[in-house]
């Protein structure tokens, strides 16, 4: 069964100081890129993560996340500089807005302790960023909650494979149907463009050798005809439902079978030449187009 590119998953690591959570998203995408957004995980174990997600995800736009939440008798680590750094930034400010000073001139104490304690506030004050979160020691627990992650993932795009599965091989299965009601008006298409041939030259009032009008007219209806889309588009379609059974990522491969399909529904387009025809070929397109945006979503 066929995989959306379209994904979630969600897996914990418990450390003894804390908790990891891993979270990957996933879009659609032409080809396999991951995006680590996360300073938590050590540069060494990058290039194995980036390996573990193409592994299993295959394809698609990755989006790798991986937050800390420290226990709650586990100390945080304060970052004096940076508190330092938006202290004198922030007194700067707000001695500069004169109204403030002057209403609070004398109180430089209280001010200072409010705005210190706005500072700690700040998430990125405290150094839970720290490389050292992931040792060693407990990668084990943290490569299992990654692959737990993932599989999350491939779970979800099953799922939602289901959905996308169901709803294109329906819409082929539809432009076949409409293919048969093509077939169905194919005669009376023909005769139709013979009547009125016929009728425009009878309009004229000229003669003409019934030998050489018929031998025009077989070179014109020939032109019409659309034998040969009808067969390559029951191809096509026969293809597309082949390979969306037969192949485990058939997404890439589908896209250009879709573009083939098209084709031909265009070419019976223009060489129609009956308002019945032209009305189902607007539906193919349709039907068509709805399964191009939802085959874009196929892994």
């Amino acid at each position: 069964m066929i995989k959306s590119m379209t994904g979630y998953g969600k897996a914990e690591a418990v450390l003894p100081a804390g908790k990891l959570t891993i979270e990957i998203k996933t879009l659609n995408g032409k080809n396999s890129d991951a995006n680590i957004k996360t300073p938590l995980l050590p540069k060494d174990k990058e290039l194995q993560v980036r390996q573990m997600i193409a592994e299993s995800l295959v394809r698609g736009t990755i989006d790798f996340f991986i937050t800390w939440e420290p226990s709650s008798g586990a100390a945080r680590k304060v970052n004096p500089d940076l508190v330092k750094e938006y202290f004198n930034q922030m007194k700067d400010i707000r001695n500069n807005l004169t109204s403030y000073r002057a209403a609070n001139f004398g109180d430089q104490a209280r001010m200072d302790n409010e705005l210190l304690s706005g500072i700690m506030r700040f998430q990125d004050v405290f150094d839970s960023s720290r490389q050292d979160i992931i040792t060693e020691e407990n990668w084990p627990v943290v490569e299992k909650a990654i692959q737990d992650a993932l599989a999350a993932v491939n779970d979800y795009r099953s799922k939602e494979g289901e959905a996308l599965y169901k709803d294109v091989t329906s819409r082929v299965r539809g432009i076949m149907e409409l293919e048969d009601e093509v077939e169905k008006l194919e005669g009376e298409r023909i005769e139709a463009v013979r009547e009125r041939l016929v009728k425009n030259l009878s309009d004229l009032q000229q003669k003409v050798d019934p030998s050489r009008f018929e031998q025009e007219m077989i070179f014109y209806l020939e032109k019409l005809d659309i034998n040969e889309e009808k067969v390559r588009l029951r191809q096509h379609c026969k293809y597309f439902m082949d390979t969306i059974d037969g192949e485990p990522y058939p997404g890439r491969k589908l896209g250009f079978i879709i573009q083939e399909m098209g084709r031909e529904i265009n070419t019976t387009g223009s060489k129609a030449n009956h308002a019945g025809i032209q009305k189902l070929v607007v539906r193919m397109k349709d039907e068509l187009e709805k399964i191009r945006e939802q085959s874009m979503n196929i892994l």
